[in-house]
C-alpha cells in the first residue's frame, strides 16, 4: 500500500546492497560505464568493462566517488 508506514526508515529503504537489486545482474548501463570511466581515470585505475553488471558498476562508482571526491553532476 502506498503511503503506509514502514518499519524501515526512508534511508534504509533507499540504500540497498546493489547485489540485492532485481536488476543487479543486468549489464551496466552506458551512463554507468561513462561515469565509471571518468572516475577510474581520475583515480588512476583501470576497470574492465566487459561483463560488468549494474551492481558491480554501482559498487565501483561508490568506492571511487569516496576515493576521488567526485560526485555526479546535478541536473
Amino acid at each position: 500500500m502506498l503511503g503506509a508506514s514502514s518499519p524501515q526508515s526512508p534511508q534504509e529503504q533507499v540504500e540497498r546492497d546493489p547485489e540485492d537489486w532485481a536488476t543487479g545482474d543486468d549489464p551496466a548501463t552506458e551512463a554507468q560505464k561513462s561515469y565509471l570511466d571518468r572516475l577510474a581515470s581520475a583515480a588512476g585505475e583501470q576497470i574492465p568493462a566487459d561483463g560488468l553488471t549494474k551492481a558491480q558498476a554501482s559498487e565501483h562508482i561508490d568506492r571511487l566517488q569516496g576515493q576521488t571526491g567526485m560526485q555526479p553532476r546535478e541536473s
